[in-house]
């Protein structure tokens, strides 16, 4: 087989961040590095994005690491600027990259940007969380002014964590026309929008963010996005991701960047059993982790 014909396609590349310590999954993190690793050797590598960390384990993460590491790392920082200053300090003194960080804002938004203009964080691409009230628009506003990416929310361990399609819609509306890349965590366990089965939630699919992000740049309204968004039929949505084609899928990607996941091998299998990406890519190291 041709390496084309097992090549991941542009719209999945990078897609998973690898959060595999955060619920539901939380997963001891030595088993959560092991498996990373086993991620990034892969066949189906280039799926996969940094392993996304909490700023207090970066000690717990010393001892596990080796000196020919080369891990990159998403550190959170849930409260706030402070946290994140502590944290590029210690990711300094390990063999790792920092590449990324996701901020939250604890309190009120001036006090918020005025702390983090005081940071210099070279190299690291900062994501700020974007509160689900109405801090909102002066949060978008503020990450357009400075260059840097939104973090939305899509769900969580309780029903009212998860955000329903119209809010959702917003979200995005808002972030793509202020220009604004972002990435989503929490809720996308599955490809297509879904009710689980056991806890009744609502589940937001992460290919049903890629199309309603693909929407809001062709200029859709909330509504037709947020419909986007609703959408089951699982068939009619992988045609839809395949239609993108590769340049129109590296412009929806400029913009929704990725996705927090406790688990990177049952998107792989969803996108597989989709006919998304090759099957092939599913074979080897880390599949059934």
């Amino acid at each position: 087989m041709s390496a084309a014909a097992t090549a991941l396609p542009v719209f999945a590349r990078g897609l998973c961040d690898d959060a595999a310590v955060f619920p539901p999954g939380r997963a001891p993190l030595p088993e959560a590095v092991d498996r990373h690793r086993g991620h990034c050797s892969a066949a189906y590598r280039d799926l996969v994005g940094p392993l996304v960390l909490a700023a207090p384990a970066l000690d717990e993460l010393r001892p596990l690491v080796r000196p020919d590491d080369d891990l990159a790392l998403a550190v959170t920082a849930p409260a706030g600027p402070g946290q994140l200053a502590g944290a590029v300090e210690a990711a300094a003194t390990l063999p790792v990259r920092m590449v990324a960080a996701e901020v939250a804002v604890p309190g009120d938004v001036t006090e918020f940007f005025a702390e983090l203009d005081r940071l210099e964080v070279p190299d690291v691409t900062v994501h700020v969380e974007v509160p689900r009230d109405e801090r909102r628009p002066a949060v978008l506003a503020g990450l357009a002014e400075r260059g840097l990416r939104a973090k939305f929310r899509t769900g969580g361990v309780s029903a009212e964590l998860h955000p329903g399609e119209d809010e959702l819609a917003a979200a995005v509306v808002a972030a793509v026309r202020a220009d604004l890349p972002f990435k989503a965590t929490a809720g996308l366990h599955h490809a297509i929008r879904n009710t689980d089965p056991e806890t009744g939630f609502q589940q937001h699919g992460f290919l049903n963010l890629l199309l309603a992000t693909d929407a809001a740049l062709q200029g859709s309204d909330e509504t037709a996005v947020a419909g986007l968004l609703a959408r089951r039929d699982a068939a009619a949505i992988a045609a839809a991701v395949r239609g993108l084609g590769a340049d129109r899928a590296e412009t929806v990607r400029r913009s929704f960047v990725s996705f927090g996941t406790c688990s990177i091998t049952e998107p792989l299998a969803e996108l597989v059993d989709l006919d998304l990406i090759p099957a092939a890519l599913a074979g080897g190291q880390g599949v059934n982790a």
